[in-house]
Formats: structure tokens, C-alpha cells, sequence
């Protein structure tokens, strides 16, 4: 799954806090940066890559999440990030994205694998 102009890390806190406290509502500012962020895999590099490993109880998440659960999420992180970035905001299909994502979770889960995000 490719997504432009997205900050993986906190797209991935707020999947999380979705998850752990589901709710149509924007989390505030103080509650997603007060939730516990994705590990890197290793430290960014010169060039700008990361990459970060998904937590396994994200990855079971999404892997079962229902279709109205992901439309739920998505639709709130399209509101979070229309809020913060205004008309900068990314043109990707959103709900495409997770739909995309659940996949590869669906995928990693049944072969006990794990799910990383990588960005540059």
C-alpha cells in the first residue's frame, strides 16, 4: 500500500487508539500524542526513511476489523487530518488505504508475521 503526504507514525498511534478505544469522535491532540507511538525498527536514516513495526495488537485488529469499523476510522482520520492539514491534505482514498492495510494485516496474522510501515 503506497499513501502520500501521511505521517505513518501517528496515522499508525491514532489506528491504535481507534482499536483500543473505538469512537467516531477526533481524538484530541493532548490524548494521540499522549498515546503510545510506534516503535522504529531502527533509527531514521540520512536519507529520511524510516520504517516502524505496527503492534501485533493493531495488526489483529485490523486484520479483523469489520467493513463499518474501517469506514468509521477512516472517516475520523480524514477529519483529524483535514483539521491539522487544511488543503495540503493527502488526495489518497483513505478508506482505500485501510482497506489495503487490513489485507496485509489479514495476510501477516495468518502467517504469524508482522506488519511494518516504511516512509521516506
Amino acid at each position: 500500500m503506497t499513501c502520500r503526504f501521511i505521517a505513518p507514525d501517528s496515522a499508525i498511534a491514532e489506528w491504535d487508539l481507534y482499536f483500543e478505544e473505538p469512537s467516531a469522535e477526533v481524538p484530541s491532540r493532548e490524548r494521540l500524542y499522549g498515546w503510545l507511538w510506534p516503535a522504529w525498527v531502527t533509527a531514521p536514516l540520512n536519507d529520511g526513511i524510516e520504517v516502524f513495526a505496527l503492534p501485533q495488537r493493531l495488526t489483529r485488529a485490523l486484520a479483523n476489523a469489520s467493513s463499518a469499523e474501517l469506514e468509521e476510522l477512516a472517516g475520523r482520520w480524514i477529519m483529524r487530518l483535514r483539521s491539522e492539514d487544511g488543503d495540503d491534505m493527502t488526495d489518497d482514498d483513505l478508506l482505500a488505504v485501510l482497506q489495503g492495510v487490513a489485507r496485509l494485516a489479514a495476510s501477516a496474522v495468518s502467517t504469524r508475521g508482522s506488519l511494518y510501515s516504511w516512509s521516506y
